[in-house]
């Protein structure tokens, strides 16, 4: 009997042929915020591994939304690139998606081409740069810029789009009352805090209509204390179910105060400091070789890491959720399936190895061999995402570094 994982599903107007996701996890090669060959070729790849759907990560709606150069910024010249993917990931079965946010403080002035916004002024140590908050005016533009940016996403092919509201950028900087100190209509409350959140995928499902899937990636916990906790982001999961959203992606952490508790394990510090350009970013390098463990601590990581969480929210809600955290064999994905989640996503794995699916399905593999050392998440702040298993001479120092962490957490 085939396993659930290779069963079709149904998200929103949307069929994938399987249960597996390729998740929004930031790949760093849309240079010049434009598709490039790297990003057609490794999601064209991924689509023939077998999986369901592809997201490509991460595209900014407007350009102060932009954290990266390597990132995608929505606009219309860049359409004729993004179908040209979708064209190829629909030719090989599968479905493509993209991630549609806005990073807030997560920038510099040089990338955004703007002092960086925010929920609320401030500053923010991790850039780190000075944040203005949003003008109401300019609140009313960025959510016409999401109804816009979903446009362009069917004009170049894409079946859904997902948005992020998690992990510390701007819709979770508004949600979290550690980034949202407003007092006027979006500050105080959760009620006002969400008003954000509402507006924007109000705009969003009626500019996708009755054929765009809309997908919500949304945190569990902000994980530290003075972030969002459990009972807050239970109603902000019913609120989106309340507002028509055909699936939720349940994650957590801040990617400005607790990094890894989306991620797990530990950060590679000498992968990230060994790839950053001294003549750019020398004061950086040497604060992460000084303090990036105060900076960015270590979490255990273990295979499944957010289902317990995620099952509070299975109770919850009855729309589709789609699992995600530390997926990587098929026996786990079954249980995740089993206890009531309608898709999984995934990412390492899929970076260690684009064919990992079809490897699943026809009994070659029965888990992934990725490490978890995650030299591929402290390579990307710099390079395209890639696989240390895919790097030829890797400097000895990291190759200890990778070692390391692989044996920790066998």
């Amino acid at each position: 009997m085939e396993s659930p994982v290779f069963t079709p599903v149904q998200i929103g107007p949307v069929t994938l042929r399987n249960r597996i996701i390729r998740s929004a996890a930031f790949e760093n090669m849309a240079y010049g915020n434009a598709p490039s060959r790297d990003l057609y070729g490794y999601h064209v790849a991924v689509a023939r591994g077998g999986v369901g759907m592809t997201t490509l990560a991460y595209a900014s709606v407007n350009r102060s939304g932009l954290s990266f150069d390597g990132q995608l910024w929505m606009r219309e010249e860049i359409v004729p690139g993004l179908k040209r993917i979708t064209d190829a990931v629909h030719a090989q079965g599968a479905k493509c998606s993209i991630q549609l946010g806005h990073c807030g403080n997560m920038t510099h002035r040089a990338t955004c081409g703007c002092m960086p916004v925010g929920a609320s002024s401030g500053f923010n140590l991790y850039s780190p740069t000075f944040v203005r908050g949003l003008k109401i005016a300019e609140i009313d533009a960025l959510v016409q810029d999401f109804g816009h940016a979903v446009d362009l996403a069917r004009e170049a092919g894409f079946d859904c789009v997902e948005i992020h509201a998690g992990h510390g950028y701007l819709i979770s900087q508004f949600l979290s009352p550690y980034t949202n100190h407003r007092h006027d209509e979006y500050g105080g409350s959760l009620e006002n805090r969400m008003r954000l959140m509402q507006r924007v995928i109000r705009c969003v499902l009626e500019h996708a209509g009755a054929d765009m899937g809309v997908i919500v990636k949304m945190n569990m916990h902000d994980g530290f204390r003075r972030g969002m906790q459990r009972q807050e982001c239970l109603e902000v999961a019913r609120e989106l179910e309340r507002l028509g959203v055909h699936a939720l992606v349940l994650s957590a952490g801040f990617v400005s105060k607790a990094p890894m508790e989306v991620m797990r394990g530990a950060m590679p510090l000498k992968t990230m400091a060994h790839y950053m350009d001294m003549r750019k970013f020398w004061w950086l390098k040497a604060l992460v070789r000084l303090f990036g463990r105060w900076m960015i601590p270590t979490v255990p990581y273990r295979e499944g890491y957010f289902l317990e969480d995620a099952l509070q929210f299975r109770e919850a809600v009855k729309l589709p959720l789609i699992y995600v955290g530390g997926l990587t064999s098929l026996a786990k994905m079954e249980e995740v399936l089993g206890a009531g989640f309608q898709g999984l996503q995934m990412a390492r794995a899929l970076v260690r190895d684009t064919d990992f699916v079809n490897k699943l399905r026809t009994g070659q593999q029965t888990a992934s061999p990725c490490g978890h050392s995650n030299y591929c998440i402290g390579r990307m702040y710099t390079l395209e995402m890639k696989c240390n298993r895919c790097v030829a001479n890797l400097p000895a120092s990291l190759q200890r570094e990778v070692e390391k962490a692989e044996n920790r957490w066998k």
